[in-house]
């Protein structure tokens, strides 16, 4: 995802009165949004000078014609790391009459487990449910650098990002977001074997894989 893919912006009473369409649906009823900080996703593209061709899914046979098919196995890692137990969603996106895709990574509203601030993790959280995205992993480099990375980081690296997270949006709770942000510092260690079981799943993602 790019770095500056998402905005916070505040959401105030007024906006929301006016706006029929700030309401969250649950089968038959609309509960409106709260007031206060939002997230908003940005646009994949700018519509006035750069129109986008913009698909939620593609075909297995035109998987083989997207940009960087590798980013697959290394968002991989970050859905591993922070226990995303939904699937890996996705959008693809295209100039006009072109060729090629890319995957632009979306939705990461079930990390920590969504709102339980667990981690089941269980071999296919957090995966595409394509196994053709994978086709090229072949063994542990095809992950780098997100590998490395992270299982390098430091716990201050952990706290910039999560400083980042507006208080309310943890509900105030100071001493549970600190037990999180422990909790995904000493996950780092644990990402390996996390996707090793993905790999030995049922799923069988990577055929290609050969053990040195």
């Amino acid at each position: 995802m790019p770095q500056d893919s998402l905005r916070v912006f505040h959401g105030s009473v007024l906006l929301l009165e006016n706006t029929p369409e700030l309401r969250i649906e649950h089968g038959t009823s609309a509960v409106p949004c709260s007031s206060g900080l939002q997230l908003g996703s940005r646009y994949p593209c700018d519509p006035t000078w750069e129109p986008l061709e913009i698909y939620d899914h593609l075909p297995e046979s035109l998987m083989d014609k997207v940009i960087r098919p590798l980013s697959f196995a290394r968002v991989l890692v970050l859905d591993k790391w922070l226990g995303n137990t939904d699937g890996r969603q996705a959008i693809f996106t295209r100039k006009r009459k072109g060729r090629r895709f890319h995957a632009i990574f979306i939705d990461q509203g079930y990390c920590l487990n969504a709102a339980e601030w667990t981690f089941p993790d269980l071999p296919l959280h957090g995966v595409y449910a394509s196994n053709s995205v994978y086709r090229l992993v072949r063994g542990w480099k095809l992950f780098e650098p997100a590998l490395a990375e992270t299982e390098s980081a430091d716990i201050i690296d952990v706290w910039r990002c999560a400083e980042r997270v507006p208080p309310e949006w943890h509900g105030y709770d100071f001493r549970g977001w600190e037990r999180i942000v422990e909790a995904v510092y000493k996950r780092r260690q644990n990402i390996r074997g996390l996707i090793d079981a993905f790999r030995k799943s049922s799923r069988n993602p990577f055929p290609n894989w050969v053990d040195h």
